[in-house]
């Protein structure tokens, strides 16, 4: 039971799966996808597969969403009964949506309304969100919660394989010739969220495999060793690869490790392409442990 009437808010990038939202009843805002044919609403009118199947022939035009979609999300937050509300918002870096709750939060005065700039994306805010909706189910108290979530979110660090350099090139994140030169020689890119929250590439591999192997060391090397934390799996329309992988990192890690799976969502998909496989880390609160 909620009893300390906290409200959780995200948007679509955090990748939680309907089970992850149902359970801790998180409210999403979705991004805004802008293909030819109109304008789709992440995960609600376009879904991520939807949009796997079209990026091939059309890269869409990503967008936040509006402040009539904000304000309608803090209305029903309102009307449920909620006093405080915690959102935690793809990172700045990427996308506007984290100043547009923000601002909109200094208007809705009669709520208690704290956002936080992941730094991230994926999982990575969706790692966050279970591990909050864990606490409120423990009965920790708001003040708690403020103070466990930017330790969360400062040690928090998510990869993503990509498998091609395209769309990080028409996305302007990288030179035409670096993206040519990677396709030639088969180069896949382990990318993550460096200063700022922007994209940044953390490693690579030559070919498929190896990108994953490399990928893998990369999570091995950087995990925490001296405190528990929470692992997430994330893919982009490859539900296979996600499996094995999750398999393989429950053999290797400590007992009773948590794992959070998920898709990556449209938006995430348009800047970096399909065919994606992410894992990543966070640590456990001391109030969980």
């Amino acid at each position: 039971m909620n009893h300390q009437k906290i409200a959780l808010l995200t948007d679509s990038c955090a990748d939680l799966s309907q089970e992850f939202r149902e359970q801790y009843n998180i409210f999403v805002l979705p991004l805004r996808l802008l293909f030819s044919d109109g304008e789709y609403l992440d995960g609600e009118t376009i879904t991520a597969n939807e949009v796997y199947e079209r990026l091939p022939k059309e890269l869409p035009v990503t967008s936040l969403p509006s402040a009539d979609m904000v304000q309608k999300i803090f209305d029903e937050i309102r009307a449920q009964g909620y006093e405080h509300v915690l959102a935690i918002h793809l990172s700045a870096g990427l996308s506007g949506t984290y100043n547009l709750v923000r601002l909109m939060a200094e208007e809705n005065t009669d709520l208690d309304i704290q956002v936080f700039d992941s730094g991230s994306g994926s999982l990575g805010i969706g790692m966050t969100l279970v591990q909050v909706g864990a606490m409120i189910e423990n009965g920790c108290t708001w003040e708690q919660i403020l103070q466990a979530v930017p330790e969360m979110l400062a040690r928090t660090k998510v990869l993503f394989c990509v498998d091609t350099l395209e769309y990080l090139q028409k996305g302007g994140r990288i030179g035409k010739i670096t993206a040519m030169t990677g396709t030639l020689l088969q180069i896949k890119p382990i990318i993550t969220f460096g200063e700022g929250g922007q994209l940044t590439n953390t490693a690579k591999g030559r070919g498929r495999k190896a990108a994953v192997e490399r990928m893998l060391s990369v999570f091995a090397e950087t995990c925490p060793k001296d405190v528990p934390f929470v692992v997430a799996v994330a893919d982009g329309d490859l539900p296979e690869e996600s499996e094995s992988l999750t398999e393989y990192l429950r053999s290797k890690l400590p007992a009773g490790t948590r794992i959070v799976r998920g898709q990556i969502d449209g938006t995430l998909a348009a800047y970096v392409g399909p065919n994606l496989l992410g894992v990543g880390f966070q640590v456990v609160p001391q109030v969980l442990r």
